[in-house]
């Protein structure tokens, strides 16, 4: 198992493109910031209906004018823009374009300085944190890993029960990991082992079991984490952007009421379509090719061990929080109130069972998503997106009128397909769900029948290898070619979008969500 470890895979190059696009990045992204700062007149910023703002650009339009309120809106435009061609083309690290914006922010008055500084402290800042303090509860007592073992070594008699029970094993940690390359770091060695024993060792030793097994790991690992508000940052993004626009909490019970059915009936669907249709098995592929193969992850499993005292503890904390946060609908405490406790316990002297340089926390990702967050504040105070949003549909020509359908199949479009183009779900979160917020606000529907929808479309990142980090890391193993990959994810695209377009028209329409269904 420790030849697969994340440290040993290779690098993936960068093709010609990426590397192009690398190096005209960064003076690609000035040139566009100069010219929407001082140089294009942008007149629909200029010719905005008041009583279409939202309210906080309301307070900041009658506290400093509408010259004013004129300049920071052309301002957020130009760093907005300037920031998604840093990110896209990633001319410089994430992390480094968030510290970029957040005092381009400051600098262009668009945000004071306590109003943008103060984004680090945001709640659901702090639940990232104390989620990856959690999880590293979980991978120093070797919770995580010995759950992943036990159940392969106990379901996994043949190669249907061995899908299954990784089905099973990333739902559940994606109840708790909020970090999706976190559960593929963890889930990698295992499955490698798992591929090995049935004959496919990746290069030329491909097999459909092998292509079948990391494919299917890929897409449960996003897909099972947007069945939860934890599951990843850019959904508790997503819940803090609709939570902020409706004036109300969204309950980690409301998220996975909507999401985690959709969830489950896209990880069959893919597994169907994956083991039955795209990759079918041959029989010798059903059966381990390596004798007592099987046998390596029971001794992996036996040197752990007997589940020792501390693993325990993690246990009791781990099932307490999330009884917790599963029903937070009725006791009101919030998710990172939550954690807040358990993180707490889970760090104290003797009682605990983490010490603070076991916990593995990715600064430099926190300082991105405080980037993200930044920026949201900014499009907040200027209400960039609904001004955009009304001056686009005026320009259209749309109807004040216009259908639901057709606003819920274009925006759940756009989002889904997106993720072709983005690397980043951040910055789709960011750009998308308040389009969706603004264009329910235009229209009269609820916020949440359009924003909800789009929100849970944000973790279909695993078409192309830069399609995210687990794509990139699952991809590094060589066990299916980016054919492969495009042909099955590519699918699940479509699927994806079918299938949250019939929740919308049924289940979502029976809960709430939907005022009267799609259509």
């Amino acid at each position: 198992m420790k030849n697969y470890r994340i440290e040993k895979l290779p690098v993936r190059s960068r093709s010609k493109v990426e590397l192009f696009l690398q190096k005209i990045g960064f003076p690609l992204a000035i040139i566009v910031f100069l010219l929407l700062f001082f140089v294009v007149d942008i007149e629909f910023l200029r010719h905005f209906e008041y009583q279409k703002l939202g309210k906080t650009a309301k307070e900041a339009f009658d506290k400093i004018g509408s010259e004013n309120f004129i300049r920071n809106n052309v301002a957020m435009l130009a760093i907005f823009v300037a920031a998604l061609v840093l990110w896209i083309t990633e001319a410089i690290p994430n992390y480094l374009t968030s510290l970029i914006l957040i005092i381009a922010l400051v600098l262009t008055g668009v945000l004071t300085e306590k109003v943008a500084y103060a984004q680090f402290g945001h709640p659901v800042m702090w639940l990232n944190i104390l989620s990856f303090i959690l999880a590293s509860m979980l991978v120093a007592t070797g919770v995580a890993k010995r759950f992943a073992l036990w159940f392969i070594v106990r379901f996994g008699k043949n190669a249907s029960s061995i899908f299954l029970s990784f089905i099973v094993i990333n739902v559940v940690l994606s109840l708790f990991i909020s970090a999706t390359t976190a559960k593929a770091t963890i889930l990698l060695p295992i499955f490698m082992v798992v591929a090995a024993v049935y004959g496919a060792t990746g290069g030329k030793n491909k097999n459909n079991f092998g292509r079948n097994l990391v494919l299917q790991n890929l897409l449960q690992i996003n897909i099972s984490a947007g069945a939860f508000v934890t599951g990843s940052g850019a959904n508790l993004l997503a819940a803090s952007l609709i939570a902020g626009a409706v004036g109300s909490q969204v309950f980690f019970y409301d998220w996975m009421e909507a999401a985690a059915p959709l969830a489950l009936v896209l990880i069959f669907i893919a597994w169907f379509l994956g083991a039955k249709i795209f990759f079918p098995l041959k029989p010798e592929e059903r059966l381990p090719q390596i004798e007592g193969g099987m046998d390596r992850l029971k001794d992996e499993l036996l040197k752990m061990g007997k589940i020792n005292f501390q693993e325990i503890k993690a246990i009791v904390i781990f099932t307490s929080i999330l009884a917790l946060w599963v029903t937070d609908v009725y006791h009101g405490i919030s998710p990172t109130a939550v954690a807040f406790l358990g993180a707490v316990i889970a760090l104290m002297p003797k009682i605990g069972v983490v010490e603070w340089n076991e916990v593995d926390i990715p600064w430099h990702l926190l300082l991105f998503s405080a980037g993200a967050y930044t920026l949201g504040a900014g499009l907040d105070a200027t209400d960039l997106p609904a001004i955009v949003v009304n001056a686009s549909f005026d320009a259209l020509g749309f109807a004040e009128k216009t259908p639901f359908w057709v606003l819920y199949v274009s925006l759940t479009f756009a989002m889904i397909f997106s993720a072709l183009i983005f690397q980043s779900k951040t910055m789709r979160t960011m750009i998308f769900v308040p389009i969706a917020i603004g264009v329910a606000s235009r229209f009269g529907y609820p916020i949440v029948s359009l924003a909800l929808p789009v929100a849970l479309l944000i973790e279909h990142v695993y078409v192309l290898p830069f399609n995210s980090k687990p794509a990139l890391l699952l991809y590094s193993t060589d066990h299916y070619s980016l054919t492969d990959t495009f042909k099955l994810g590519f699918t699940m695209l479509f699927v994806a979008w079918f299938m949250i377009i019939l929740m919308g028209e049924t289940y979502f329409h029976f809960l709430g969500i939907t005022p009267n269904g799609v259509f």
